[in-house]
């Protein structure tokens, strides 16, 4: 979406081919590691990448939000959580596999380590994983300064330290350092939804506080981009924000209100996904400074979350759904959304339940995170977009 680099045209020409190669045939990788159906089976494709350093919050996360102290035991530490594919609870907020499970799956490569699961070079030396559930991109001090309050003492600019912190680890020199980033694909998942989430509570569900933090969000995101870059990174992939206003736990939060307030087309609150569009407009036009801060060096690729979600929302049985994308899989909260303002009966709580058509129905696993059919239309959408 965002406009092409000034790329010299022979190396443009050859990185759009090779980046064209590996997403169509990740893409079929995607399709076939899926599970189900009849169709052969193919092995994961080798590419030129050694393992992924990934970054974000619960979207992302693979383990590290039930290590962390702060967040340990909590509901997706619990079945039915994981039940889809793993048949027990992993730490993944979801029934299932993440995007980022596809996406190195797809690519060939090994499951990143939770960061707080490793400690030694032998731990990290295949990849790592320093999303974790609750994240913010803004300092915890800096949403405090704003009269917001986040839970989960870790933010964005946390999780570069732990990469900084890894990457000494693994690397004696500056130049194996600089080799590891060079071989290793970035990826930043979806950051800044819990930061937008406390703004709008803070507003009481108006957007003029969540919107006035999209610069800082976005400055965070480029900073962390631009660590990366610096220590080597030749290839990196920033996931955009998800249609905000399409969450069942945001429509249960905050509902009704006269004119425009939901979009006819979808259900979801119209401002809320507003505020996701701004977002991501600001995001790419950072992406594309970066590339052209960086022409030739390193590939700075937009991953676009919002589209598939709020298409499978709109048109859910073209997309294999059911005929309430807005409302949660599993839990207790009844019609519409499945999910309680007051947060009683979430997953994995006494009294809920999973829905009767089972997780691949639904877009939303819980009312905050996706569903492992959700989360591999969105891979499949992010390989295969050129």
């Amino acid at each position: 979406m965002a406009p092409a680099a000034p790329f010299p045209r022979r190396l443009l020409l050859s990185l759009l081919l090779g980046v064209l190669v590996v997403a169509v045939v990740a893409a079929a990788d995607v399709e076939s590691s899926a599970g189900g159906g009849g169709g052969r089976r193919h092995s994961p494709r080798r590419t030129r990448y050694s393992r992924v350093f990934s970054f974000g919050d619960s979207l992302t996360d693979t383990g590290n939000a039930a290590i962390l102290p702060a967040t340990a035991g909590g509901p997706f530490t619990r079945p039915p959580y994981g039940m889809t594919f793993y048949h027990h609870p992993t730490g993944r907020a979801s029934d299932g596999r993440l995007v980022i499970d596809f996406l190195v799956k797809a690519l060939g490569l090994p499951e990143p380590t939770p960061y707080l699961a490793g400690k030694t070079a032998a731990d990290f030396r295949r990849g790592v994983n320093f999303a974790v559930g609750g994240a913010t991109a803004l300092d915890p001090a800096f949403l405090k300064s704003r009269g917001m309050t986040s839970s989960v003492p870790v933010s964005l600019s946390n999780e570069t330290r732990w990469f900084q912190d890894v990457l000494q680890l693994l690397g004696a020199s500056a130049h194996e350092k600089h080799t590891i980033a060079a071989s290793s694909i970035f990826y930043f998942g979806e950051i800044g939804f819990n930061d937008y989430s406390f703004a709008l509570s803070a507003g009481n569900g108006t957007v003029d506080v969540a919107a006035s933090l999209v610069p800082d969000i976005i400055a965070v995101i480029r900073s962390a981009v631009t660590a990366v870059i610096a220590a080597g990174a030749r290839t990196v992939v920033v996931a955009g924000m998800i249609p905000i206003g399409c969450e069942p736990e945001m429509l249960a939060l905050f509902p009704g209100g006269a004119g425009n307030y939901y979009d006819p087309a979808s259900g979801c609150i119209t401002r809320f996904n507003d505020l996701a569009e701004l977002h991501n407009r600001e995001l790419q036009r950072a992406l594309h400074e970066l590339r052209r801060a960086h022409p030739g060096a390193t590939a700075v690729r937009y991953a676009d979350l919002y589209g598939p979600v709020a298409a499978a929302v709109a048109s859910p049985k073209e997309y294999g759904f059911g005929s309430s994308p807005l409302a949660a899989c599993c839990g207790s909260g009844g019609e519409p959304y499945n999910f309680n303002a007051n947060f009683t009966g979430f997953c994995a709580t006494p009294g809920s339940t999973v829905c009767a058509d089972g997780p691949s129905s639904s877009v939303s696993w819980d009312g905050i995170h996706y569903t492992e059919a959700t989360n591999k239309l969105v891979a499949r959408a992010i390989l295969t977009r050129p």
